[in-house]
């Protein structure tokens, strides 16, 4: 599984990270790190990656997803990643349209509040669960919710980093 990751060109192992993590810089760093040993190497380096990227590195990152309940990024992002955030948030997709137009009215807000999209690991989460999750952070205060939307950010590279690999079993 690993394998084939290491042994991909510098630029492809690149833009498979791109994939998990909208950040390039933290792309370009994941790409140099190669050869991983095992997928627990692999995550322990995406995070501490992460963790030591600047706030405009992050923020890189989060405009390349869809805001919840919408389809399309604010940036372009690769099939693969665009098909990974439809399956992320399927379960906004049975919402009712008066959850999906609060939820869009709660992203705007959020939006407007934070200067970036809300973010959220929705993997498993109902439109009602992130819409109360969503209300609680819009009350924080801008360094405390940089923080939380980062660590959301992490958690969405973590399940890519699995299917990333998965996908490239398959290949």
């Amino acid at each position: 599984m690993i394998e084939r990751l290491n042994k991909l060109a510098r630029v492809e192992a690149e833009a498979e990270f791109l994939k998990c993590c909208g950040s390039v810089k933290w792309a370009e760093e994941m790409a140099s790190a190669r050869p991983f040993e095992d997928f627990q190497e692999l995550l322990v380096k995406a995070d501490s990656t992460w963790w030591g990227l600047d706030e405009i590195d992050w923020l890189e990152a989060f405009s390349h997803h869809p805001k919840i309940g919408e389809r399309k990024a604010a940036l372009a992002q690769d099939a693969q990643a665009r098909a990974w955030s439809s399956e992320e948030q399927s379960g906004t997709r049975k919402s009712s349209e008066e959850l999906l137009t609060e939820m869009a009215e709660l992203n705007h807000s959020y939006e407007r509040k934070f200067g970036y999209i809300y973010i959220v690991c929705a993997s498993g989460k109902t439109t009602e669960e992130m819409l109360e999750n969503l209300r609680e952070r819009l009350r924080n205060d801008p360094q405390t919710e940089i923080r939380i939307a980062a660590e959301e950010q992490r958690k969405i590279t973590q399940l890519r980093l699995k299917k990333l690999l998965e996908s490239l079993e398959t290949e």
